[in-house]
């Protein structure tokens, strides 16, 4: 039978997995254009690139993902409960404290950001604060810290910045091959397949981020539901949050999946466009979500 500890370990092993085959497919893209053009240093430069926008994201990822959403340093004065329930939450899940900002928003929603525990943040919405009662309010921290415990806010920023990566190179592929290719004696079935390999290399990394969000989001479910031992709290928190139904007034797609809820919620599709967005959600169905904490003991 399944538990906790078992749903962790296989859902990082299967993060590990689509890490590398992500990894993969950045040096496929890489390999077919340094071949193409016969020269090596456009291999060695996208791999050096890729090596300083990973440094960058890695030590300064957290200070990105809080300019972005907004958040500002929430008063221990101001917002006292709110750092005593973190601190609680740290030091149960041994932890440091992480430190605590807030986002004036209506939207109910909160992310946890930072390389290590040691320089970890989470932040939350003013939204968030007004519905949620407390054993909610320390499902949803405590799902947060379980991202800063699991090492998540690293993962999900280096496969945010592999994507990035990714879609600028074939970009500038595809430029290079469209705008030359006339005028190039190389290979031709070399040349279609690294177009092809160029055009469909972007889509499959975007899925791959997806997946992996959302195998980060039920692992962080499950973790924050053995931190309190009570899953129903977040269960509940993210009922209020999906009855809210209110997209974030400051919305960026680099930092959508650190989120615990779609930031774009609200905005609601019908019919074959739902389905569609569905697909490309960087976070699993919430009703999907509440079903399985619902049925934890």
């Amino acid at each position: 039978m399944a538990t906790l500890y078992t749903l962790q370990d296989k859902n990082k092993t299967k993060t590990y997995i689509l890490m590398v085959v992500f990894v993969f497919l950045v040096l496929v893209v890489g390999y077919a254009v340094s071949y193409y053009y016969g020269s090596p240093i456009i291999l060695f430069g996208a791999f050096v690139f890729a090596i300083i926008m990973n440094f960058v994201a890695y030590w300064k990822s957290d200070s990105v993902a809080l300019a972005l959403s907004g958040a500002k340093k929430a008063k221990e004065q101001e917002y006292a409960e709110l750092h005593r329930v973190v601190e609680n939450l740290a030091i149960t899940a041994g932890l440091p404290k992480p430190k605590v900002y807030i986002i004036n928003d209506p939207s109910p929603n909160a992310f946890a950001t930072g390389r290590d525990p040691k320089h970890s943040a989470i932040a939350v919405t003013t939204g968030l604060l007004n519905i949620l009662d407390r054993s909610e309010l320390e499902g949803v921290l405590a799902h947060e810290l379980s991202h800063i415990g699991n090492r998540d806010t690293l993962v999900m920023t280096v496969v945010v910045v592999l994507v990035g990566f990714l879609a600028i190179i074939s970009d500038m592929f595809w430029r290079m091959g469209l705008f030359s290719s006339r005028d190039r004696k190389g290979n031709p079935i070399l040349f279609f397949i690294a177009i092809f390999a160029i055009i469909i290399a972007p889509f499959i990394a975007k899925l791959i981020q997806l997946a992996i969000s959302r195998k980060r989001e039920y692992l962080a479910d499950a973790s924050g539901a053995l931190l309190t031992r009570y899953p129903k709290g977040l269960a509940s928190a993210l009922e209020k949050i999906k009855k809210a139904s209110i997209p974030m007034q400051r919305q960026s797609t680099a930092i959508a999946h650190l989120y615990i809820s779609e930031p774009t919620q609200g905005n609601q599709k019908k019919g074959f466009l739902q389905k569609l967005a569905l697909l490309f959600d960087t976070h699993p169905p919430i009703d999907k979500r509440i079903q399985i904490l619902r049925e934890m003991n």
